[in-house]
């Protein structure tokens, strides 16, 4: 069975340690953990991970954030992948530093990426995974902050987080989005 993970985030160095860009860092470290590399290729940085025998290709898209969908469906049809298996790792400011929440469907909750995901694909129905960010900012201050850089207390706190979430999308792709739910979610 194939699956597309998806880890959303800005390219260029200046976004490489931003709030915004943890879907790429998720993805960087179940790369690292699993001793593969990130290739530049159509619309993205890609890998492939075999996982008892699944077949996981691992999408950084190079569209830039807003623009995210048209990385997705094009990676989807070239792969002959099911929006089931699909799982975008996302960030999200409603949620606790280091919080993880999946869902299988859902509206964009007004982020901008998983809105051009959804306006591509068409419909809502695809696996995201979300790990808070916190919203610790002012009014009018959104923008500074998910572009803004982790705090120490969040780096000090990041091996950790990283960890649970690869074992999240792990457990997505052999027992399926309902099971990886139960077990971490608010985790």
């Amino acid at each position: 069975m194939k699956y597309l993970v998806v880890g959303l985030g800005n390219i260029g160095a200046e976004y490489a340690e931003t709030r915004h860009n943890i879907g790429f860092k998720v993805l960087d470290e179940l790369a690292s953990s699993s001793n593969i590399s990130f290739l530049s290729q159509r619309y993205g940085a890609v890998a492939e991970l075999r996982h008892r025998g699944h077949t996981i290709t691992l999408l950084k898209p190079s569209t830039y954030m807003n623009l995210s969908g048209k990385a997705v469906r094009y990676w989807l049809q070239q792969l002959h992948i099911e929006e089931s298996n699909l799982l975008i790792v996302v960030d999200d400011i409603a949620l606790p530093f280091g919080e993880l929440r999946m869902r299988k469907k859902g509206s964009a909750g007004g982020h901008n990426g998983l809105k051009n995901i959804s306006e591509l694909l068409g419909n809502e129905d695809y696996c995201r995974l979300r790990f808070g960010i916190g919203g610790d900012f002012s009014r009018g201050g959104q923008i500074d902050y998910v572009l803004g850089e982790w705090s120490e207390e969040e780096k000090s706190k990041m091996a950790e987080r990283l960890k649970v979430f690869t074992q999240a999308i792990l457990c997505f792709i052999d027992m399926g989005a309902d099971k990886a739910m139960t077990m971490f979610n608010n985790k």
